[in-house]
């Protein structure tokens, strides 16, 4: 294997080697700045894409849309005057945008279905085949994935989808209005039209929330004739090959990882949910990450073993455009827009430059003087909410809400150009706006449709109370006395991060709307300091002990906290893609980029458990804006992994409140946090924790038909003649021992490339000289001696992943802890938020 090769492959995992070397056809253009999406190569507009208008989803979100007039006393604080007509069509663009709309990226996630080597089969994760893990029947226990109303589990090969074990509709069920290829017509290119038919732009809808199935221009006669559904769920030689062209794409909309069931108003059977079991905000918190993205589970491969670090409902959203960091983080839920909006006029400011300037606002949409309009001035200002944990997304919202789409394949012919997805191993350049407005139909279509998904949340996006959920004021306490005293705990030690109703002194710390820049350190460390004095207290106390506290508040004052004092695992705050020259560079500010180091943090030898100090960089990392605690009883378990808590499956009020009640103990009771090793704090003390590991010994593997062709007829004999690299089935480089640290492999830096050489060179010659059929403990023992190596080129040495947020415990720097009383006080309380 050559050191180009050996360089890329195992910087993520060799299982994705080959993606290098697979061939693309470009009919549209080729190269960064050049290459037209398949909509404009085609002659199509973004004013040819018109956001759907049928209020198709009316149930979901409290049947909020079924009330024109309350639609626009919501929106009404934010456009003055406008009528239940057009407040109503805002939402229902707005949220058909956010469900259906995929925006051509089913050419993204068809491309990765190659370049993942086989891992990734959406075609297969829609599928009932009695050979799969997981059908209609239990797609929510076992995926997290939410099963469309409307449908039901098919009996067998669809023959008008190709042979395909898809869901059906329900035969009660009027037809899907985004199917309507006379309104909503599609692309026409590549066989659309001839082999398969166009349909609408909106594709086909699958059975799954969020999926749909489009056409495949690929699909010509060739690959028609070839085309065998038997063989592509039972024959691994078959569907293990990057010739395969299935008959259909499948496309990704933002509802995907963001609708759930409504948890003050869950389904009775969370396999068959009605749309009124639904909302569109609260984040996929039961999405199993490892069962979706690795559609045939198999615990000796590295790469699940990489995924089943995402806990229930997290998910690295850095993952194709890899930093070389797993960083798995829940996926946002979006309440209270109208509140974050303000905090974004109050402490949100921050300048742009470059390409930054290029983003879109939201006083180009709505009429000049409205509220809406106050979020930019020209030529470099915004005041913006923070919607990643990093708070790297700081363009406006708009720019935040773009961003997303292409980060799920919107305009992914330009997007790959300036990453190797999975693996990394090329140096990234920032995905530039100006190229997207000029070369995509798609992206301004998209551009077009942002405002009025604001709009919708803005309508919808309210608190799920658990006194209104069925049974909820059972978890409620009658003790008034006892939630008073939680209101007071609150106020002295919660509120100064989450809340966005603050002392008015509060902004005098934030010099130009958040200090943001080279100073924000320094701004920081005076409001801290500030929090802990009575007249803070006493302040927020009063606020607190306000009857409508409760309303229209974030929970979250949006700052950016360093990680020196919350102490969570770092990985998080250290993503680099939104750094200066990087792949998120257009949509992060100038401000951002320019913001100070935090100093050191304590890690730990993910062996030995020794502590040592690392040396956070400067330039935007090292902070995480702290999250919302709305609803906060319904979305356990806790810290921005979900590394805190039992998890429950079913969605239930009852299960919610068990995920919560474990969760929240383990917050304020770090002693009770799981981990067979303890790991000392900044206090001084020792407290459990855990390091993700291998739980079986792991290989990296690519499947034979995924290699050049020139191997592939070389992988049999090369095996019977003992090769260490080769197996009957292709590559296959191991074994890594059970108990190593994933991440110890997977933050290889392979950006310092002459080190990083080094370090893969020896990876080879260990782990090539072991026999094979080699034990763990032989394995173990080549591993041993690649440690200090790998730790020297680690983009995050934090390897314990349920740590931190020490505040009113007994392990906090801050203050001292609170009595157990007062814990139990405050946890009454944080129930009726």
């Amino acid at each position: 294997m050559n050191k180009t090769t050996l360089h890329t492959a195992l910087g993520f995992s060799l299982v994705l080697a080959a993606c290098a070397l697979l061939p693309s056809s470009q009919p549209c253009g080729g190269g960064a700045g050049s290459v037209k999406d398949e909509a404009l190569c085609v002659g199509r507009s973004a004013q040819s894409f018109p956001a759907a208008d049928e209020d198709y989803f009316a149930d979901m979100d409290y049947g909020v849309t079924r009330n024109p007039k309350a639609v626009a006393a919501a929106l009404d604080p934010y456009l003055p005057g406008i009528s239940p007509t057009d407040a109503t069509a805002a939402a229902v663009k707005g949220r058909n945008n956010w469900i259906v709309w995929t925006g051509g990226n089913d050419r993204m996630w068809d491309t990765l279905a190659t370049k993942s080597v086989g891992l990734l089969d959406f075609l297969k994760i829609l599928s009932n085949h009695p050979s799969l893990n997981y059908s209609r029947d239990n797609r929510w226990k076992y995926l997290g994935l939410v099963n469309e109303p409307c449908f039901e589990k098919g009996s067998g090969p669809r023959a008008d989808r190709f042979g395909l074990w898809l869901d059906v509709r329900s035969p009660g069920c009027a037809a899907d209005p985004f199917e309507n290829a006379q309104k909503y017509p599609g692309v026409e290119i590549g066989a659309r039209g001839k082999t398969v038919p166009v349909g609408s732009y909106y594709g086909y809808a699958t059975g799954i929330v969020g999926l749909r199935l489009f056409p495949n221009p690929d699909f010509d006669e060739k690959a028609a004739a070839r085309w065998d559904p038997v063989r592509f769920y039972s024959d691994p030689s078959y569907y293990n090959d990057k010739k395969l062209v299935r008959p259909y794409r499948v496309g990704m909309s933002c509802g995907f990882c963001h609708v759930g069931p409504n948890p003050s108003n869950p389904p009775k059977d969370p396999e068959h949910p009605k749309w009124e079991n639904l909302n569109s905000n609260p984040g996929a918190q039961y999405f199993w990450v490892d069962r979706i993205f690795v559609w045939n589970v198999d615990k000796s491969s590295f790469p699940y073993q990489l995924f089943h670090t995402s806990r229930p409902g997290a998910l690295d959203t850095s993952f194709i455009s890899t930093d070389y960091i797993n960083n798995p983080r829940t996926m946002n839920a979006v309440y209270n827009l109208g509140a974050r909006l303000r905090l974004a006029r109050l402490l949100g400011e921050e300048k742009l430059a470059g390409g930054e300037l290029d983003n879109e606002h939201l006083n180009k949409y709505v009429p000049a003087g409205s509220p809406l309009a106050q979020f930019y001035q020209a030529p470099d200002k915004v005041w913006t909410p923070r919607v990643l944990k990093d708070g790297s997304d700081s363009v406006g919202a708009l720019g935040a809400l773009n961003r997303v789409f292409v980060n799920i394949g919107l305009f992914s012919e330009e997007w790959l150009e300036h990453f190797r997805p999975f693996v990394g191993g090329q140096k990234f350049t920032p995905f530039p706006i100006a190229t997207a407005n000029r070369n995509s139909s798609y992206w301004n279509a998209t551009q077009a449709q942002t405002p009025d998904v604001a709009l919708f949340f803005l309508a919808t996006a309210k608190p799920d109370l658990l006194a209104r959920a069925p049974g909820g004021a059972a978890y409620l306490t009658k003790d008034k006395a006892k939630l008073e005293r939680g209101k007071v705990v609150f106020a002295e030690n919660c509120a100064r991060c989450h809340s966005s109703k603050m002392p008015e002194k509060t902004p005098d710390f934030f010099p130009n709307h958040g200090c943001v820049g080279p100073d924000y350190l320094k701004c920081w460390n005076n409001y801290w300091a500030w929090t802990r004095t009575p007249e803070f207290k006493h302040e927020m106390t009063r606020i607190v002990a306000s009857k409508d506290f409760l309303d229209d508040n974030y929970l979250s004052n949006e700052l950016r906290v360093p990680e020196t004092l919350l102490e969570t695992n770092a990985c998080a705050s250290l993503a680099t893609n939104a750094i200066r020259g990087d792949i998120w560079d257009n949509f992060s500010s100038d401000s951002y980029k320019n913001l100070p180091s935090v100093g050191s943090i304590t890690v730990h030898q993910p062996f030995s458990g020794e502590p040592h100090k690392y040396e956070m960089p400067a330039g935007g990392r090292g902070y995480i804006r702290p999250a919302s605690l709305v609803s906060v009883w319904s979305t356990a378990p806790f810290l921005l992994n979900n590394t805190l808590g039992d998890f429950y499956w079913s969605g239930s009020v009852a299960d919610r409140m068990k995920s919560f009640d474990s969760g929240i103990q383990q917050l304020l009771w770090p002693e009770k946090r799981k981990g067979d090793r303890k790991y000392l704090t900044a206090s001084g003390k020792l407290v459990p924790g855990v390091i993700d590991v291998t739980s079986a010994q792991t290989f990296l593997r690519v499947p034979k038909g995924y290699l050049p062709g020139f191997l592939q007829p070389l992988v049999t004999p090369l095996a019977k003649l003992g090769s260490p690299l080769f197996g009957e089935d292709g590559v296959e480089i191991g074994p890594i021992p059970s108990g190593t640290p994933i991440n110890l492999v997977s933050n290889m830096d392979l950006d310092q490339r002459g080190k990083a050489l080094d370090v893969l060179l020896k990876i080879r010659g260990d782990l090539n000289a072991l026999p094979r059929g080699a034990t763990d403990e032989q394995a173990r023992g080549a591993f041993a001696n690649l440690v200090d190596p790998l730790l020297d080129i680690s983009k995050c040495p934090d390897f314990v992943v349920n740590r931190g947020h020490y505040f009113g415990t007994d392990y906090s720097t801050d203050e001292p802890g609170l009595s157990d009383a007062d814990k139990w006080a405050l946890i009454e309380f944080l129930k009726t938020m």
